[in-house]
């Protein structure tokens, strides 16, 4: 082998063994034309100058600052990895020189519009995939198609928090639009009046325009006129103080006992209802004696039965179940008297018929019909329900039995229909409720509404009121009166 040519190859092999031959310089040229070149002897420390540039520039990277890795992997390992590269894969020409150079590895932004390859111009037609990044190689072409990757994915996620902070925007906008109406609701009154009620309620009755019996046509003209009548025929709340020999609580034990003679007899509610109505008036205008007392039950009983009967029981059998404590001819005398003081004036509105009117706008429930009528029994009973009247008694009973069986709102056709609002019917109401809350104290009234006949109505809501009454009696005395809330 002449010896040109061995020392052309060590020099070569030194640099790097793996690499591709380049081209002869005049420099390296004129070392190998020197005369005393053998073919064994180490090559000269001018043919090292590439390696040890390239010992400097490893050197120079590795004390470079430390920097967060990318996620495509960090430029400063492009020199570890270029061996492995140009193993798998010979570099061309013109590429080796521009990798050797530091400045193409530490600072890539200074890269010019000619170190593009046309990998990178591929990246602007298509997106690059983020989960398989392309490998480094020591070409300068792939370095800024690494970068090319990473500048492509930073704004995709700065527009997601841009969306979210449009979104989170529009959220705050929502709740300032909306506290304006809040306010402007809490200008409102906060209870309708009952022609506001009407306006907003449904027309019930033009369904039944083609029943006669339901006379469609004047029922308005009918309930008015019957709220008028009541407030005529309302007894002295306060009759009691004028009495001598009476009490509240001999009244009450009276019509417990008429209450049996009314389920005796089988007679109507209405029957009932009109009988203590004709009590209350008759010992508002006259006193009378305690051993006189049952007498005026018996004929005002006698007297409602033949006004609302068909088939009235006769005057024998209200002699009988007074265990003949009076002759007929008492009990006769003492309904002509009863209807003198009275002024012969029995056109008294009855209660049930405003508690059927209510229950055409509850849809005819007959669960909450019963319960309702339980608790208009309970103003017979109880004193403290004489000076309000029977249309008013009458909603509150409805607006409780509803309340008992849950069965909604006291909503504006309910209001309308009744002739009340929840605020009007308050004070009633929980008359009633205290008055479920308290002993039990009238046991023929407990016992007839305790039957499967009348759905246990008796029971079910003294339950009830055990659970809840005291919920709503914290602002209501025994005696009826109403004490400042607190």
């Amino acid at each position: 082998m002449p010896p040109a040519r061995a020392v052309r190859r060590a020099v070569t092999n030194e640099n790097d063994e793996n690499a591709a031959t380049t081209r002869l310089t005049r420099a390296k040229a004129a070392a190998l034309s020197q005369p005393d070149a053998i073919a064994g002897d180490p090559p000269k420390k001018v043919a090292l100058g590439v390696k040890r540039a390239t010992t400097t520039t490893t050197t120079a990277a590795a004390t470079q600052p430390t920097r967060r890795r990318a996620a495509l992997g960090d430029v400063s390992n492009v020199t570890k990895n270029e061996t492995i590269d140009t193993k798998a894969a010979p570099a061309k020409g013109g590429k080796l020189r521009d990798a050797q150079k530091p400045t193409g590895i530490t600072k890539p932004s200074t890269r010019t519009a000619s170190t593009r390859s046309a990998a990178s111009t591929k990246t602007d037609g298509a997106e690059p995939k983020a989960k398989r990044p392309m490998p480094l190689s020591g070409t300068s072409g792939n370095v800024p198609k690494a970068k090319r990757h990473m500048t492509t994915k930073i704004p995709k996620v700065e527009d997601e928090f841009v969306k979210d902070d449009v979104k989170i925007e529009a959220i705050e906008e929502e709740e300032e639009s909306t506290t304006p109406k809040e306010e402007e609701d809490l200008d409102e009154p906060l209870h309708k009046t009952l022609e506001q009620l009407a306006a907003e309620a449904k027309d019930l009755d033009s369904e039944d325009l083609d029943d006669p019996l339901m006379v469609a046509e004047y029922v308005h003209e009918i309930f008015d006129y019957m709220k008028e009548l009541e407030i005529t025929t309302l007894p002295n709340a306060e009759y009691m103080d004028s009495q001598g020999e009476l009490e509240w609580k001999m009244r009450g034990i009276l019509v417990d006992w008429l209450l049996e003679v009314h389920t005796r007899f089988r007679l109507l509610p209405e029957t009932l209802f009109l009988a203590v109505n004709i009590i209350d008036r008759f010992l508002s205008t006259k006193v009378v004696q305690l051993d006189r007392l049952q007498l005026v039950g018996v004929t005002a009983m006698f007297i409602a039965s033949k006004y609302e009967e068909v088939l009235s029981p006769h005057v024998q059998n209200f002699r009988h179940v007074a265990d003949d404590g009076f002759t007929e001819q008492e009990i006769l005398s003492a309904e002509r008297f009863i209807l003198a003081a009275l002024d012969y004036d029995l056109s008294y509105p009855n209660p049930m018929n405003f508690l059927r009117r209510i229950s055409k706008a509850d849809n005819y429930d007959i669960q909450t019909r019963t319960l309702g009528k339980y608790l208009l029994e309970i103003g017979c009973l109880d004193h403290r329900f004489i000076k309000y009247p029977p249309s008013h008694v009458a909603a509150a009973a409805m607006y409780l039995a509803r309340l008992v069986l849950d069965r909604g709102e006291w909503d504006a056709t309910l209001a309308t229909y009744a002739g009340y609002t929840e605020q009007e019917i308050e004070p009633v109401f929980k008359l009633m409720v205290d008055y479920l809350h308290g002993p039990v104290q009238h046991d023929a009234f407990f016992r007839k509404y305790a039957s499967k006949k009348f759905l246990k109505a008796s029971i079910v809501l003294r339950q009830w009121a055990k659970k809840f009454a005291p919920m709503y009696l914290h602002d209501c005395d025994r005696d009826g009166s109403e004490t400042p809330q607190i």
